[in-house]
């Protein structure tokens, strides 16, 4: 069994096109939210109840619709026995990248971060782009993939973090393993005013690609490669623990 997640909705197409493929290896369930939770990072919900809607297509159970956020639909459906123990976890394909340090706000890598955290390989997907997408591409290559995490494992508290081009199959260069970069967002808050005179605040920005080196998740990218990440959620710089034991706390 293969749980499938997002952030984009149990609606998106991205996810769509995941399950499309993912069901040609294995029985998929999907447990996603309800509506879109883009940038929901690794919340949780606590203080509201969750909402769970089964939802059937073809008169068959597709999966499940959640009132909370991607890591919730995680930890619901394993917690609340919507689903048995899966073998692999797939999370996306995400309608735009998720690279550098934008993956701490990701909800679709948070998903598959959730899965790892509770002991289930997992992977979160990506493409490249914004409007007029075309899943097919990545839907293919998550398929590819999800064969060799069934069958080869991944290290305990590792995911895949994997971004694609948005260009036809046949232009695509191929895939890159890499690193996280520093790829980030240069804020900009846009003030307006609403019909009722209220002054509000609308976040917006450019990207701003500040990785060093072609085994960067977003330079790969750029140059029209398949990026792969491992990546794990302990969040040490083991490089300055020594150093800190030096300081005086006295």
């Amino acid at each position: 069994m293969i749980l499938i997640t997002n952030d984009d909705g149990i609606l998106a197409p991205g996810l769509a096109a995941l399950h499309r493929e993912l069901r040609r290896l294995d029985r998929c369930l999907v447990v996603a939210p309800d509506a879109e939770r883009s940038a929901a990072g690794h919340s949780i919900t606590m203080a509201l109840p969750l909402r769970v809607q089964p939802v059937r297509r073809g008169g068959a159970l597709f999966g499940y619709a959640v009132s909370g956020t991607p890591a919730d639909c995680v930890k619901i459906a394993l917690g609340a026995g919507l689903v048995k123990r899966p073998a692999l976890v797939a999370s996306g394909i995400n309608l735009g990248p998720n690279t550098g340090t934008n993956i701490l706000y990701s909800g679709t890598v948070s998903a598959a971060t959730e899965a790892a955290m509770l002991g289930l390989p997992a992977m979160a997907l990506s493409l490249d782009c914004f409007r007029d997408p075309d899943f097919r591409p990545a839907a293919s290559f998550a398929r590819r993939l999800a064969a060799q995490v069934l069958k080869r494992g991944l290290a305990p508290s590792t995911l895949l973090n994997v971004n694609v081009p948005h260009r036809a199959a046949s232009r695509i260069r191929g895939v890159k393993v890499t690193r996280q970069g520093s790829f980030r967002f240069e804020d900009k808050f846009v003030k307006r005013r609403d019909p009722h005179g209220r002054d509000y605040y609308w976040l917006t920005g450019a990207r701003k690609v500040h990785s060093r080196g072609a085994d960067c998740d977003d330079r790969a990218l750029k140059q029209g490669f398949i990026s792969v990440t491992p990546i794990g959620y302990s969040m040490t710089d083991q490089s300055q623990v020594a150093g800190l034991k030096e300081w005086d706390f006295s």
